[in-house]
Formats: structure tokens, sequence, C-alpha cells
């Protein structure tokens, strides 16, 4: 029986006649064999990890809303603002650290940086939890909101930099098994190659301009040199058109951590007599929506489609990413008309100058759009992420994924732009806010049926698009 390396717990002895890995090391600089690094043994401590990160982001993220308009005192416009452009700005963060990592620093030094700031950055919050309860006027709270919310946002991210943490502990322990990869200082940034890439494609443009001047033979020499780049930069901006096109996809995701919450805190959400639900808490429906819904499309939906269109897929990756899009519209559809039935609830009961009171209304109305945005994800944000890596130029495929990510956040950047632009035109008349702090007096059913006829806007534009699209990649549609 072969002895087990102190160094490496849970790993065999390498043969001596088996060859080290290339461009490989551990983390004390030594070489590395296949047969004692790598594979899930290394995986499942990055796996961790990420899963501890992500339960204790989207743990935060879900109440942050909440915490905003309780114990820091803003308004939910202000709010709501805040939290879409933290989003915007958080959601395409991963492409720079990978940029990071790959040019200067690695993968395995890049995430202790990361998980350092993550524990950092929970370390701020539960601080800045505890002075806000301590001294309400730091956050011009002077209404005494209920010291439980605080108590709750401050244990909550008590035990999420515990888990962090804790999962920090966990990837150490397999550092013995990782393979190193060492970082490339000559890679190119990816940005700086589409931006040549459009360049190129303007000076194919002047190239036209001088072969209708007379530079026929000078323009026809040229084209087939540049043949392969200029087609790349049409196809880049083929695909720039239908990323702008998806927007409003990312404009109502938004809306998801933000007005779907306040909402929630307004209706009853009590569970079996007593229990009662969190606003955030509602959220995991869409999640789950899409969890429970994966497979229903891959092993029931795709054999259907596939026989109604005879493509390998069901649909292509545009069809799917158009279904999601079609699928926004009834989710703020049926957002606005939920407000509509909760504002005359609190007309009928006298409710609408108490801002702090449940609206007899059960949780349950609010299901219906989470379930529609859940679906939706799982054509759109799929279809997105396959549609933009696989059509983008070999050599920009990295890029692939930004344009999925700046749907995202662009959408979050967006929506924070128009809360505040819809928040100061509708204040100045004197009249209620679209997003008055007294929910009962707001109308989200008005911004609902904004974002219904921006998603009905961007979905003819989409289909424009689409139509008229040519794949570049032989790869099943």
């Amino acid at each position: 029986m072969e002895m087990v390396d102190a160094e490496a717990p849970f790993l065999t002895e390498h043969t001596d006649d088996e060859p080290v890995l290339a461009g490989v090391s551990d983390f004390r600089g030594r070489p590395v064999y296949r047969s004692t690094s790598g594979w899930w043994r290394s995986a499942l401590f990055v796996v961790v990890m990420e899963v501890a990160s992500a339960f204790a982001y989207y743990g935060v993220s879900a109440n942050l809303i909440t915490y905003l308009t309780g114990p820091l005192g803003h308004s939910s416009a202000a709010a709501a603002a805040a939290v879409n452009v933290w989003s915007g700005t958080a959601t395409p963060m991963p492409l720079l650290g990978a940029f990071v990592a790959d040019s200067w620093l690695g993968r395995y030094r890049s995430i202790i940086l990361a998980g350092t700031l993550y524990v950092m950055w929970y370390a701020m919050i539960t601080l800045a939890s505890v002075l806000t309860a301590q001294h309400p006027s730091l956050s011009g709270d002077t209404s005494s909101h209920p010291l439980s919310l605080r108590v709750a946002f401050f244990y909550t991210s008590l035990y999420l930099i515990a888990m962090v943490q804790g999962a920090f502990i966990v990837f150490f322990l397999g550092t013995p098994t990782y393979r190193l990869y060492a970082p490339t200082p000559g890679a190119e940034n990816p940005f700086a190659l589409l931006a040549r890439s459009l360049a190129a494609l303007a000076q194919h443009d002047n190239a036209t301009l001088s072969s209708l001047l007379g530079n026929q033979k000078e323009y026809q020499v040229e084209q087939k040199e540049d043949a392969v780049k200029k087609e790349e930069a049409r196809g880049v901006v083929r695909l720039l058109s239908i990323w702008a096109a998806c927007l409003a996809y990312g404009v109502v995701f938004a809306q998801f951590m933000t007005f779907f919450n306040k909402q929630a805190r307004t209706l009853d959400r009590r569970i079996f007599g007593s229990l009662e639900l969190p606003p955030a808490v509602l959220q995991m429906l869409g999640a789950a929506t899409t969890l429970l819904f994966v497979p229903i499309y891959d092993r029931v939906l795709v054999p259907m489609l596939r026989r109604m269109t005879g493509s390998p897929s069901g649909l292509t990756l545009l069809q799917r990413v158009g279904t999601g899009m079609t699928l926004t519209l009834p989710t703020m559809l049926v957002a606005a008309l939920v407000e509509i039935r909760r504002l005359e609830t609190t007309h009928e009961h006298g409710l609408v100058d108490n801002a702090d009171a449940i609206v007899p209304m059960c949780w349950a109305w609010l299901v219906p759009q989470y379930v529609l945005i859940g679906v939706a994800g799982v054509f759109a944000e799929v279809g997105m992420q396959e549609f933009f890596y696989d059509q983008m130029p070999s050599e920009l495929r990295s890029l692939g994924m930004a344009l999925y990510y700046s749907v995202i956040g662009m959408g979050n950047f967006i929506s924070g732009a128009l809360v505040s632009l819809i928040d100061h035109i509708t204040n100045s008349g004197g009249g209620d806010s679209w997003f008055a702090d007294n929910l009962n007096r707001a109308h989200l059913d008005y911004f609902y049926w904004l974002l219904a006829g921006l998603s009905a806007t961007e979905l003819a534009l989409f289909l424009r698009c689409a139509s008229t699209y040519v794949y570049s990649h032989k790869r099943l549609r």
C-alpha cells in the first residue's frame, strides 16, 4: 500500500516515470504531477468557497433595500437607485478580476485577494449596522425604526462573516492539491483587441471611399488581405446591436431586488398561522423556478421543439434569448396589475396614509411575477451566455461573457437612472412621487407600465436585429 504524502493529504504518490505537467507548479514552486493534483479533490475546496461567498453576497443584496430604507433612512427612490448602481457595478467585476488574474496575480493569489476583500466588506457592513443601531442620527434616521431590523441585519452580517471566513479556511486547506498557473504579463487586454477590430472596420469604410474615388485596384488587394479581420469587425457590430436590444431584460431584472421586495414588505406574509416570511425570502421563488424549470426545458420542451422546428437544440440561440425577452413583457404587466390590486385594497381598508400597515392581501399574489422572471432567466440569461460566447471572434472570445454581464450591469444602471429621473419629475409638481416612501401613495404600477412599454419596444428591436443576423460559427443552432 502506498504511503500518503504528509504535505499533500488525500493524494497518492506519483510514479517515477510519470511526467510533470508543463507550465504548472504547486504553492512552493515545485513541479506538479497529474496524479497528485487537480481534479475533484481540488475543485471541491474551491466549490465550498464559491457557494459560501455566493450565499453571503445574495444574503446581503436581497436585504439591502430594506436596510437602506429602514435603519439608514433613505427614501425608496434613493435606495432603489443605490442598489441598482451597486449591482450594476458589481456584476462585471468578475471580468476585471479575470483579467488581473491572467495578466498579473495568477488565479490563486487573485482568489486570496478577493476572499480577503470579501471578509473586510462584511466586517465593514457589520460595523456600519452597529454604528447605526447605537447612533441613529449617523444615518439621518429620526423616525425610530424597529430595533429588530437593525439587530437582524447585524447578526445576519456577523454570521455571513463567519461563513466566508470558514470557506476561506477550507480553500486554504486545499492549497497542497492546487495546480498553480503562472500569469502571462504579455496577455493583451481583450477590450484593446475589440477596439482594434472596430478600427479595422473604420479603415474598411475609408478604403471603400477610396475605391469610389478611383483606387479600385489598390482597394481590391487590400480587401483580400484584410477580409477576415473586417468580417470579424462586422460580426462584432452585429453582436453589439443584439446586445443593445437585450438591455430591457437587464432593466426588468433590476426590479427583482428592489421594488418587488418593497411590495412584499407591505403584504401579509404569514404561513402556517403565525410564521412570517421575511420579504427577501420571496426572491427565492425566482431562483427556485429557474432550478425547477431547467430540467423541464431540457427533458420535455426541447424534444417537443426539436420535432416542431427540426433544430437539434429545439430553439436557436436567438430564439431562446427572444423567448426570455418576450417573457419580460408579461412579467411587468402582471406586476402592474398586482400593484393596482394592492393599491385598491389599501383604499378599501383605509390604509392609504398608514405607511407601516400590513395590507390584508396574501403574499402569494407576488408569486406569478417571481415565477415569470425565473422562467425568463432560463431562456434569456442562458441564451445570452451561449450566444455571445459562441458568436464572438476567437481572439475576442473572453468578451462574450463580458457582453452578457454588461447586459445585467447596464440594465441596473439604466434602472437607477430611470428611478432617479422619474422621482425628480413626479416630485417637482407637488404631488406624490411614483416612488413615495409611503408605498400606499406611490405609483409603482405606473413604473411597471413604463417598463412593459420599454420591454415591448426593445423586443421589437430585438426581433428586427435577430431576423437579419447571420450566425458566424459552425455549431448546431
